[in-house]
């Protein structure tokens, strides 16, 4: 295993006196007040923004996320099961593989100057612009 990894079926959650689960239990519960305080249901798209989406046959712009893809049925068809199961599986993937995450790279390994970090975030930014020109309009 690399240096600064955690395998995570071999960490010890109980460390610490059990700080760590308390941690998670109050990211968990952050989120939930912060959703239920602030009641953000629904976002603003632009028009072009709108019209984007309408071409690659997303209908509806109710909610936080388009529920033509990320729902329950719409994880019975093709485009769902990819955009979130193998979607998913590939975010899991490249945190594993960059030893670390999107946020983590750029705020903490580029304000510390690390190479790797700078290498991790042009990765992350190029797979962003291949995903958005050339897989969505090929997926939808």
């Amino acid at each position: 295993m690399a240096p600064g990894s955690v395998d995570l079926f071999r960490y010890d959650w109980r460390r610490l006196g059990g700080w760590n689960l308390c941690f998670l239990a109050g990211t968990v519960l952050g989120g939930f007040i912060a959703w239920r305080v602030i009641g953000i249901t629904d976002i603003s798209l632009s028009p072009r923004a709108q019209n984007s989406l309408l071409a690659l046959g997303v209908h509806d712009f109710s909610g936080l996320a388009p529920r033509d893809v990320f729902s329950w049925h719409g994880l019975l068809t093709l485009k769902g099961c990819i955009s979130i199961i193998v979607g998913g599986f590939l975010v899991g993937f490249g945190t594993a593989y960059a030893g670390g995450c999107t946020s983590g790279h750029a705020i903490f390994g580029l304000s510390t100057f690390q190479l790797p970090s700078l290498v991790a975030v042009i990765g992350f930014f190029a797979g962003g612009l291949v995903a958005t020109h050339w897989i969505l309009p090929w997926l939808f």
